[in-house]
């Protein structure tokens, strides 16, 4: 089963038909899955479901008729057990991007971390797991597939916010503020600290 968000909202890619309790569930072809995007994004579901029965075959049947677009970043924890957030479009979001021809998925992370957040000395702990959503690339449904990886760093230097990305602050939170700002951010970054 893959989650993949239209507007906050769940469009699941499932081999199974019994998952399909609450949502209407949709072929795997370009015309069903437009109209699954679209009803979910007029908010006339609140969940849909892609079925195929074969689960290995259904990302890669999907990718097919919706582009994708592979990234990275990273949930960076300092020496105080403080987290590093962005906020972009008016919503705390963790640092992440686009992979570069030919880069592994880890060095997308941590350049792209150090890019926009100007925090050096990056270490990968371990990959944390990967997240999907659905955004408008040129007029284009176009699945995001981010992988997100737990670093640590020593840094405490000045935070710069990259602003042609349109990132307008950077800072480092503790578990209280952490929970603030999940009350306005995106439903890929809270599944990351949700633990499963």
């Amino acid at each position: 089963m893959y989650k993949v968000f239209v507007n906050e909202l769940p469009l699941i890619l499932t081999n199974k038909l019994s998952e399909t309790a609450n949502g209407e569930y949709f072929l795997l072809n370009q015309d069903s899955i437009q109209e699954a995007i679209k009803s979910l994004k007029k908010k006339k579901l609140t969940e849909a479901y892609i079925y195929h029965p074969n689960h290995e075959e259904i990302l890669k049947k999907f990718t097919k008729e919706i582009p994708l677009v592979v990234a990275a970043g990273g949930v960076v924890t300092n020496e105080e057990g403080k987290v590093l957030f962005i906020y972009r479009n008016d919503k705390w979001d963790l640092p992440k991007g686009k992979l570069d021809k030919g880069e592994s998925i880890e060095d997308c992370a941590i350049r792209e971390v150090m890019e926009e957040t100007g925090v050096k000395g990056l270490k990968i702990e371990n990959f944390l797991r990967t997240t999907y959503h659905i955004f408008k690339n040129g007029g284009i449904y176009t699945l995001k597939q981010v992988h997100w990886y737990a670093m640590k760093t020593d840094y405490n230097g000045k935070l710069k916010p990259e602003k042609k990305e349109g990132i307008v602050k950077v800072r480092w939170k503790g578990p209280i503020k952490i929970q603030k700002a999940l009350q306005n951010s995106y439903a890929n970054i809270k599944i990351l600290f949700e633990g499963d």
